[in-house]
């Protein structure tokens, strides 16, 4: 049986129970986030409203009225010389990894940023052997510049963070204006 193509929307307070169970998985089973506790559904509103206030996108993947997945961009960090370089970050229910969801989401939010102005994009990864998000990053145009060894630690073990980039519009190669 072949999984329907997704409804691609922003986010909406509907979703924050997807958005909590989405992210719980990867907190409680996964080195992709750092967190350790995961986030109740109104926190995951709270996070969501608050990226979309600053007029950055949230995305969610619906598949047959239920999300699925989502991504979203942030600002990357919030001293003024950052002010054209957003981060993204991208979950895929556990159970639909590997069917595009990520690829559909990232595609849109890459697309957004790069109309709203921002000139790069950083792909922080947690875990090393996060294959499936280097491997996306990768397939969008995103290119490794770095690992940052050992900087968590989770499950029992130490856990790298992987730096990839990507840049939107025209990039570096004119002053923004």
């Amino acid at each position: 049986m072949s999984t329907p193509p997704p409804v691609i929307r922003p986010a909406a307070p509907r979703d924050a129970e997807a958005l909590a169970r989405i992210y719980g998985y990867h907190v409680l089973h996964g080195d992709g986030s750092f967190e350790t506790t995961p986030p109740d559904a109104a926190e995951m509103a709270k996070r969501a409203a608050a990226i979309q206030e600053t007029g950055l996108p949230w995305l969610v993947a619906e598949i047959d009225g239920a999300g699925m997945a989502y991504a979203y961009a942030h600002k990357y960090k919030e001293r003024a010389a950052y002010g054209y370089t957003v981060e993204d970050s991208v979950y895929v229910d556990h159970s639909m990894a590997g069917r595009g969801l990520g690829r559909a989401l990232l595609t849109q939010v890459l697309d957004i940023c790069a109309s709203l102005g921002y000139r790069q994009m950083m792909g922080v990864i947690g875990d090393s052997g996060n294959t499936g998000s280097i491997a996306l990053h990768k397939s969008l145009g995103f290119r490794m510049i770095g690992t940052a060894e050992a900087i968590g630690f989770k499950h029992g073990s130490w856990v790298d963070v992987v730096f990839m980039q990507k840049a939107l519009g025209t990039g570096s190669n004119i002053p923004p204006g």
